[in-house]
């Protein structure tokens, strides 16, 4: 059972935002996803509540019980689980990495993101964890501030993920209905570039290539 966790130092990295759609894309893909939520503000939690808990399932776990979350789901059947943790917390995001077959951090292409990433960076690298970091809440055309933020970043150690999620309105339109991006445009760009993030993770955790299943309008 895959374990990716959603991990950043900084808060407003969009971490929830990552996690809640990778394992809906999962979910689309055929998976019984989980999410496990060790952010006290629960906020995957929340999202869960206003789509009237339809998958994927959200748990909440202290940090201490994060290992024997991940077993019981693996017992329940789960098929992936996707970690997401809060920011400013080292016991919650070295949990969630022990735990992780694949990390991923988002950040925007900021200076005061980029710098901020270096602290988490060095834990992933502590625990020797494959990690790549996640461009987030960009502009959507801005490759070369892309290019020289990958640049950074790898020099950090934490190579970039080939797929960007740019800042786009339906993020926030679909959140604030309980939705994903997958099912209130379901071709649009933002569900176009959250699929193809799994497709990418995927490929990094030796799964086959996924096939996702057509989500109504």
């Amino acid at each position: 059972m895959p374990t990716i966790a959603i991990i950043s130092q900084k808060g407003g990295a969009g971490k929830t935002t990552l996690a809640i759609h990778l394992a809906s894309a999962g979910q689309e893909a055929g998976q019984v996803s989980l999410i496990i939520d060790t952010d006290p503000q629960a906020t995957a939690g929340q999202w869960a509540t206003w789509r009237q808990d339809a998958p994927p399932e959200v748990i909440d776990s202290p940090p201490p019980r994060l290992a024997a979350k991940v077993q019981q789901a693996m017992g329940q059947g789960a098929q992936l689980v996707v970690i997401d943790t809060p920011p400013h917390a080292d016991s919650a995001a070295r949990a969630a990495v022990e735990v992780a077959d694949l990390v991923l951090i988002p950040c925007r292409p900021s200076a005061f993101d980029l710098s901020a990433i270096q602290t988490t960076a060095k834990l992933v690298q502590l625990l020797r964890k494959p990690a790549f970091v996640v461009f987030t809440a960009g502009a959507p055309n801005a490759p070369r501030i892309y290019a020289e933020a990958g640049e950074l970043v790898d020099s950090y150690g934490t190579p970039p993920c080939p797929v960007i999620l740019p800042d786009r309105a339906i993020y926030r339109h679909a959140a604030a209905e309980g939705r994903t991006v997958m099912e209130a445009e379901p071709a649009g760009k933002a569900a176009d570039e959250i699929r193809q993030l799994y497709t990418w993770a995927s490929r990094q955790l030796g799964l086959p290539k996924p096939r996702f299943r057509k989500v109504p309008a």
